[in-house]
């Protein structure tokens, strides 16, 4: 009797120390999909909310507010602004220096997350993703554009799509945001992504056909960094994405609390791109 009871604390203990990453939900299974854990649920759940019901970090009206810059090869800043001149939605931009932003010059990007499917699922009646709109706003953080996709988050791992509207497009290349328990220095994983050559631009490189990328990535640090929401412990995590076009890079710094709290891209024309978490702000509306 002694050591069932024993045995009973133990269980309790070592499950209490489990991050709300790890902790098991009885709701749905989870499935690889194209190298990516996915929550796949019981056709009786048609909850709209089900994919974000779950989520510790990407929760329903939150919205993630980033600055960013755009950083050439010889250490030049750049943000960029639609130009109406340029034909075709996509390709309608250009760059702005840092030292000549203007009213219409794109500085921000805000991330919200929707309260569900709603915004898509009529599009894509099987979106099996936390949806989040993807804003870009100007200096009077008014958005110039919107545009809608998606995170994944579930105890297994955290993966998003990066912003990739007008000049993010560049980031299509380089590795997605992703990391995947455990959380621990040395864990590492990997996946691919096929690439159609519709995501390519004169202003950084253009190919024909589709590529695939292979990404590899690690988590190679733990430690405490100084953000806009004070002293936070951060995981680093370098990912490679690799292509006959050649290679890309992304060291991101992950908070269990904030998420992705810092994005360096290298991109494959040797320019780099920063984005960093500024804001996180509850939408009540």
């Amino acid at each position: 009797m002694k050591i069932v009871l024993r045995l009973f604390i133990l269980t309790i203990v070592i499950t209490s120390c489990k991050s709300d990453f790890e902790k098991k939900h009885k709701d749905y299974k989870l499935i690889k999909e194209e190298g990516v854990f996915v929550e796949v649920f019981d056709s009786t759940n048609v909850k709209l909310t089900r994919f974000t019901d779950n989520n510790n970090v990407y929760r329903k009206k939150l919205e993630f507010i980033y600055s960013y810059k755009h950083i050439t090869k010889n250490n030049s800043k750049y943000y960029f602004k639609e130009d109406p001149s340029i034909d075709g939605w996509r390709d309608s931009w250009k760059f702005v220096p840092a030292d000549s932003i203007d009213e219409n010059t794109i500085l921000e990007v805000k991330i919200k997350i929707e309260e569900g499917l709603k915004t898509i699922i009529q599009y894509e009646p099987d979106y099996n993703q936390t949806v989040a709109q993807y804003s870009y706003l100007t200096k009077d953080e008014l958005p110039a554009f919107n545009s809608i996709s998606g995170i994944i988050e579930n105890e297994k791992n955290v993966w998003m799509h990066p912003p990739r509207d007008k000049y993010f497009r560049i980031l299509e290349l380089n590795p997605f945001p992703y990391i995947q328990t455990p959380f621990e220095v040395d864990n590492k994983w990997n996946w691919s992504l096929k690439i159609d050559s519709d995501w390519g631009d004169k202003r950084w490189l253009t190919w024909k056909g589709v590529i695939e990328n292979n990404y590899t990535y690690e988590i190679t640090d733990k430690k405490k960094i100084n953000t806009a929401f004070g002293k936070l412990e951060c995981y680093t995590i370098n990912a490679t994405a690799t292509s006959r076009l050649g290679e890309t890079k992304l060291t991101s710094l992950f908070n269990t609390e904030y998420g992705f709290i810092k994005l360096l891209y290298t991109n494959i024309d040797g320019s780099k791109t920063k984005l960093q978490l500024d804001k996180v702000i509850k939408n009540e509306h």
